[in-house]
């Protein structure tokens, strides 16, 4: 089956949230938490919280469209983040945290404008969507303790306070794409 997968990469804030959110869906095969959309190569955490490398935290979805839809997971992104809010989400303040869409197929882009439009025309949101789509040009993961961060860190007050209701509103919206 690997060979129907693709990858999309979505950035919408803290990557640990985002990588707890799209690990639980159906169809997603991996997913990386790693650093895009910047100038620099081969950055580190504290480099790409530093302001100065240009670059969003965000997850690398490699994912089988034939069980799960690039609707559905663009459906699960814009719930699970504040689409609205330039260079934050939460308290998380900066750049690196800024709302984007890295893709990796034209069909990728289209279906992501498609859906803002979407979004717009049903008022779905108050204020403007600030979501920047841009053509995936280098992915770089993050260090090893930042991957399944969630999975292996359920218990810090971080995980409890703002990935667990993440986790709560996608079982309540999305039930239906959450692998069983």
């Amino acid at each position: 089956m690997e060979h129907n997968s693709q990858t999309i990469v979505f950035g919408g804030g803290c990557f640990w949230c985002m990588e707890a959110v799209f690990q639980m869906l159906r169809g997603v095969l991996s997913v990386s938490s790693g650093y895009a959309g910047g100038h620099k190569d081969k950055p580190t955490y504290h480099e790409v919280s530093s302001e100065r490398t240009g670059h969003a935290e965000v997850v690398a979805i490699n994912f089988d469209p034939t069980i799960v839809t690039l609707d559905d997971l663009f459906a699960v992104f814009f719930t699970t983040h504040d689409p609205t809010t330039l260079n934050q989400q939460g308290a998380d303040r900066g750049t690196q945290y800024r709302s984007a869409i890295f893709y990796t197929t034209d069909e990728q882009k289209l279906v992501s404008d498609r859906f803002i439009q979407k979004l717009i025309v049903e008022k779905t949101f108050s204020k403007p969507i600030v979501t920047e789509i841009t053509p995936l040009e280098t992915f770089y993961p993050a260090e090893g303790y930042h991957q399944n961060y969630y999975r292996n860190n359920m218990d810090q007050p971080y995980c409890q306070v703002v990935i667990d209701p993440k986790i709560g509103k996608l079982r309540q919206k999305y039930a239906h794409l959450i692998t069983p």
